[in-house]
């Protein structure tokens, strides 16, 4: 058994080597964009510089030295062909070229015409920082890249785009210019059968006369790139009689169909001045209430969205929306005119005080011609608080007649109680024994006789009571 296996060992690790090496030969040509990229091809008589340099050009290189040569240029972008006539001499020395130096130079002897050079003046193109996205599921990817400078007319934008891992030829697509928003964008065609998980590779060139330039791979997904345009009609309404609530409403982007493919949405608000935002997330639906509104203080409102199921990324935020929560109007009035009593104005000047059009009469909102009566800097009260200072006031008027009527009836009975005291406190004193006469009168000893009464104590209440 040592044998066979022993035999067969060098095979399975030739085997081995070549599946690693048909791997390692597919992803580097999956990896590859769809062609180099280098210089865009120039004619043989383009000649290439870059600006800030200095050039010489040559009309002939053997020729008699005593004829005269004399050149002729011809600006690019001139109408008619327009040509401006240079120094004389064989030889012609450009310094500091700029990009307004680019035509077609001309040399000639006598009026004829000997040689004729392309001058290009450029610089290779900036590197492609690629960025790609997909504004719905039935649309075509977008890749763009912006830059720092203007392109030179002559320079050129391609885009590859293949799918990962397969043996196939990639797609190539040329990508346009937009001046005013300074970049390329190109327009990825999806190929067919590719799956929304399945990844793409992006590969980028940006070339012109004086050099060229590759961006980065990008590997991409056709569900990874979704980013939905920013939701539309982004309004802010008051709520009557809700002095801390607003109501946000929006709409789906048009380039979105709700009726196959869902958002979900993120809100953000913010009072002013402040410069923080409160953001409420996982909306599904195209309106929410704020509850937490600052009173009568402006609120700025954004929205954006996202991929129901969160495949790719949120869309840019939308344009700013501004509400402020309902104000009471006789709350608006009150503080109007505590304001007016607490700051008065002066005669002589005038403090840019707008007051509402209800202090005015009805002259004002006639029309012209009438007399706008001066408003009247009287403070409005609350009802509210005519009822409260009403109860408070009739409160402590029953407690005060409460009072009086309760002290009179005191008064009474005490008066009553002292008058009966006084009459009937008024007892006639009696003697309880007779006196006594001296003792020089007194003999010692007295006769027999009956026993003498005992004297009565009227006081004694107990006197009237018969005992048992």
């Amino acid at each position: 058994m040592a044998g066979p296996t022993g035999l067969f060992s060098p095979f399975a690790l030739l085997f081995g080597f070549f599946l690693l090496f048909l791997l390692f030969l597919t992803a580097a040509t999956a990896s590859a964009p769809g062609r180099p990229c280098g210089p865009a091809e120039v004619s043989r008589d383009t000649v290439v510089a870059r600006p800030g340099a200095n050039i010489t050009l040559t009309c002939w290189d053997e020729g008699p030295a005593n004829v005269t040569v004399s050149w002729q240029v011809e600006e690019r972008g001139a109408a008619g062909g327009r040509s401006r006539r240079l120094a004389e001499g064989n030889t012609m020395l450009l310094q500091r070229l700029r990009y307004e130096d680019s035509g077609r130079y001309s040399c000639y002897v006598g009026g004829r015409p000997l040689r004729s050079l392309r001058l290009l003046v450029e610089e290779p193109p900036e590197t492609p920082h690629v960025f790609c996205y997909r504004r719905s599921h039935d649309k075509d990817v977008l890749c763009e890249w912006p830059l720092r400078a203007k392109p030179s007319p002559g320079t050129r934008a391609m885009l590859w785009v293949k799918r990962r891992f397969a043996a196939e030829a990639a797609t190539e697509q040329r990508c346009r210019h937009f001046a005013k928003a300074r970049k390329f964008v190109c327009r990825v065609k999806v190929p067919p059968g590719a799956e929304d998980t399945k990844p793409l590779v992006v590969s980028t060139c940006v070339s012109n006369g004086a050099g060229g330039s590759a961006g980065e791979d990008r590997i991409i997904t056709l569900s990874g790139v979704l980013k939905p345009d920013p939701p539309l009609n982004v309004t802010v309404e008051a709520l009557e009689k809700a002095p801390q609530r607003l109501r946000v409403n929006w709409s789906y982007p048009s380039s979105w169909d709700p009726r196959f493919y869902w958002l979900h949405f993120q809100v953000r608000y913010r009072p002013e001045p402040s410069r923080t935002f409160t953001e409420v997330d996982q909306v599904t639906t195209t309106w929410l209430d704020i509850r937490d509104a600052w009173q009568g203080t402006r609120h700025v409102v954004q929205v954006r969205a996202q991929e129901e199921f969160g495949h790719g990324v949120w869309s840019e935020w939308s344009r700013e929306a501004v509400g402020t929560p309902w104000t009471d109007p006789r709350d608006f009035t009150s503080e109007r005119g505590s304001f007016i009593s607490q700051f008065p104005m002066e005669d002589d000047a005038a403090y840019g005080l707008t007051l509402p059009p209800e202090l005015f009469g009805e002259d004002a909102a006639n029309g012209a011609g009438g007399t706008v009566r001066e408003a009247s800097a009287r403070l409005v009260a609350s009802p509210y608080t005519i009822v409260v200072a009403g109860g408070s006031l009739l409160l402590g008027i029953a407690l005060f007649i409460g009072i009086v009527l309760r002290y009179r009836q005191t008064w009474r009975m005490g008066v009553r109680q002292s008058g009966k005291l006084e009459g009937e406190g008024q007892h006639v004193l009696m003697p309880l024994a007779p006196p006594s006469p001296p003792l020089s009168d007194t003999p010692l000893l007295f006769p027999p006789g009956p026993p003498a009464p005992r004297a009565l104590h009227i006081t004694n209440l107990d006197y009237f009571f018969s005992r048992q």
